[in-house]
């Protein structure tokens, strides 16, 4: 069973930075594309970050050059490292594993204050 588990969460202020984590368990984490979404109130989801298995990137428009995804095969985990956060970067922030096995997260609350 496929499980991913967010954390890193919180408020912040205007211009500040969180790290968030997500850890996988019950695939064979290191063949896997993944990424980060998240998704505002009354929003649709919408893709934040990816990371190939051998470590290429890509960003939404909207945060590049602030937010960096990372992954340690050796701890099965990722990571969303967002700095210069913005009052619109609020959102619910969901991890996901793409492929080759599709999962969800549970998502871990950002708010970013003014």
């Amino acid at each position: 069973q496929v499980q991913l588990v967010e954390s890193g969460g919180g408020l912040v202020q205007a211009g500040g930075s969180l790290k968030l984590s997500c850890a996988a368990s019950g695939i064979i984490f290191s063949l896997h594309y993944m990424g980060w979404y998240r998704q505002a109130p009354g929003m649709q989801r919408e893709l934040v970050a990816t990371i190939t298995s051998s470590g290429t990137t890509t960003y939404a428009d909207s945060v590049k050059g602030r937010f960096t995804i990372s992954r340690a095969n050796a701890k099965n985990t990722i990571y969303l490292e967002m700095n210069s956060l913005k009052p619109e970067d609020t959102a619910v922030y969901y991890c996901r594993s793409i492929g080759p096995i599709a999962a969800w997260g549970q998502g871990t609350q950002v708010t970013v204050s003014s």
